[in-house]
């Protein structure tokens, strides 16, 4: 998918899946079934040690999008990318991660809340707004940041799952993140890949 960018992938789906693990035994398998599950954006995050050598792995994946989250500096963009990160996602407004984002030519989705901290996303060049954490105010709370923000991409991440994904979309959202709903650390880190594959495919089933 070199020709194709993270967010026509992302448009595409209306899902990425969002991994957190202790490890990641084969990254190779985790991504490839996600993708033939039908989720194939990956996004990969610092709080994963050695999680470079994991992006590097999965990137090279046939019909998969892998990025890398949790990007707080600088220095990780760089290295994520570096690694093979097809776009960059943080928690908040990070100036620093957006600047090397731009000048590299990788889109990232940056992280906010409020009214306020989206127009910053968006000030920064955000290719989309990732509304975190999600749970708090829920779908009826990205209905409201439709009415100013009627054209922004909005992603909400945190406490979606395939009893609410398919709400979201409605309210709104561009896509949803698929979180330990679908690829639960405990899986991930056992290697449970039939088990993660069968969760997407649920899970992507029940967007609609």
């Amino acid at each position: 998918m070199n020709d194709t960018s993270a967010m026509e992938v992302i448009r595409a789906d209306r899902v990425l899946s969002v991994v957190r693990a202790p490890a990641i035994p084969d990254p190779a398998a985790l991504a490839d079934a996600l993708a033939r599950s039908g989720i194939r954006t990956l996004e990969l995050t610092f709080t994963t040690p050695g999680v470079l050598g994991y992006l590097r792995v999965a990137a090279a994946v046939e019909g998969a999008m892998v990025g890398v989250g949790t990007v707080l500096h600088a220095d990780q963009a760089e290295a994520a990318i570096e690694h093979g990160a097809r776009f960059l996602v943080t928690p908040g407004v990070r100036p620093e991660v957006a600047a090397v984002a731009a000048a590299r030519g990788i889109p990232v989705v940056m992280g906010a809340f409020t009214p306020t901290e989206v127009l910053t996303a968006l000030d920064l060049g955000a290719a989309a707004v990732k509304i975190f954490p999600a749970r708090a105010l829920g779908p009826g709370y990205l209905k409201d940041l439709r009415g100013p923000f009627p054209d922004v991409a909005l992603i909400p991440s945190g406490g979606v799952n395939a009893g609410n994904a398919a709400e979201f979309l409605a309210c709104g959202a561009v896509a949803v993140t698929a979180g330990t709903d679908v690829v639960a650390p405990s899986d991930v880190a056992a290697g449970r890949w039939s088990d993660i594959a069968s969760r997407a495919a649920s899970f992507v089933r029940s967007m609609n």
